[in-house]
């Protein structure tokens, strides 16, 4: 397809596709005259892929270049791809993690983590981020949300598992790579809008 079709089926504006190709986001199509190109599906597929990312995912376009180059990179299969969306994901923070309450809140979830049986690493961002919200949340006088910890767990793992098992039955590394990307950065998408829309839900029973 030439570029107009392109425009006209991803609806992404032409300046838009220009800025992808030059940024390398997009693979170039096939020449076929002066300034002049074919498009195939997969750039199609591509370009979807990329605003997805931006328009759902709330990802920027270096983050963006990040998961796609993991995407393309052959060596790299879904477990390693799943943690460059992750670290992508994550969020900076402001919490100071010099206190001493820090500290009892990180080693609180690292215990959970360890009751839970995870096999994961005790450094990775996310613990940390874990503990800025048990830290704050204890600091709020709010210790009874820290009641719900477990449930959290509980959901949490229940859902990955069924992530991770739909993802790997993806017969080729290209879709079993996409669909990690997707199911982590859409898929948070879905779970955090999705929660919300419970607890509206929830909260009517109270009325």
């Amino acid at each position: 397809m030439k570029v107009g079709e392109l425009v006209e089926r991803s609806g992404v504006p032409l300046p838009t596709i220009k800025y992808y190709l030059r940024e390398g986001l997009l693979p170039a199509g096939t020449p076929t005259g002066r300034n002049q190109a074919d498009y195939g599906p997969e750039h199609l597929r591509r370009l979807r892929l990329i605003r997805a990312l931006i328009d759902v995912g709330g990802l920027g376009i270096t983050a963006v270049k990040e998961v796609l180059r993991s995407v393309d990179d052959p060596r790299q299969f879904g477990h390693e791809v799943r943690g460059t969306a992750h670290y992508l994901l994550t969020r900076p923070t402001r919490a100071d993690r010099s206190a001493p309450e820090w500290e009892q809140a990180r080693a609180e979830v690292l215990d959970l983590i360890r009751r839970r049986g995870w096999h994961v690493y005790p450094d990775r961002p996310e613990v940390d981020q874990v503990a800025d919200a048990v830290h704050a949340i204890r600091a709020l006088g709010q210790d009874d949300l820290l009641t719900l910890l477990d449930r959290y767990a509980e959901s949490a793992e229940q859902l990955a598992e069924a992530e991770v098992g739909v993802v790997m039955q993806r017969p080729d590394r290209a879709g079993t790579v996409e669909a990690v990307i997707t199911g982590t950065v859409l898929g948070e998408a879905i779970l955090v809008a999705l929660r919300r829309i419970a607890q509206e839900h929830a909260s009517s029973k109270y009325q």
